[in-house]
């Protein structure tokens, strides 16, 4: 990757319904040229994929909980989040917790069912959010290679 490829990914992080001319006019290349630049990156797994922002309560999901597991069965958890509709992310990690799972889910009461059900494969620590900020999404991005 060279500076050209990184300024491409910031751009693409901003906004990654850019035009491919507009790309090309931020980088001083041809539209064809940066066409190609982008399908490699997308071929080396640089760029994984494009994604929509979407506002959680205009889908009936403003119940949102972070959800700490202590477990001996973490395949078997991670599993079951992989697959459950209101899992939004699930890490493993290392401490005295083995998992944080976030969950989305429209009532308390459709929360406590997915506690109930994941309390087969650990002991739950639910914290339901109450205000917060979203992190910057966007990697900060050196051009200088």
């Amino acid at each position: 990757m060279d500076t050209i490829d990184y300024e491409i990914i910031k751009h693409l992080q901003l906004n990654a319904k850019t035009p491919i001319k507009e790309l090309a006019s931020y980088v001083h290349l041809s539209a064809p040229a940066v066409a190609e630049r982008v399908k490699k990156l997308e071929e080396q797994n640089v760029i994984e994929g494009y994604h929509a922002k979407v506002n959680l309560k205009s889908l009936n999901r403003s119940i949102v909980a972070l959800i700490l597991f202590k477990t001996s069965d973490c395949k078997n958890l991670s599993q079951f989040c992989h697959s459950h509709p209101n899992v939004l992310e699930c890490y493993r990690v290392a401490g005295e917790i083995s998992y944080i799972v976030k969950v989305a889910t429209a009532s308390i009461e459709t929360l406590e069912e997915f506690i109930d059900e994941a309390m087969s494969y650990g002991t739950p620590s639910t914290n339901i959010v109450l205000s917060g900020y979203e992190s910057n999404p966007l990697l900060p991005i050196e051009t200088e290679v």
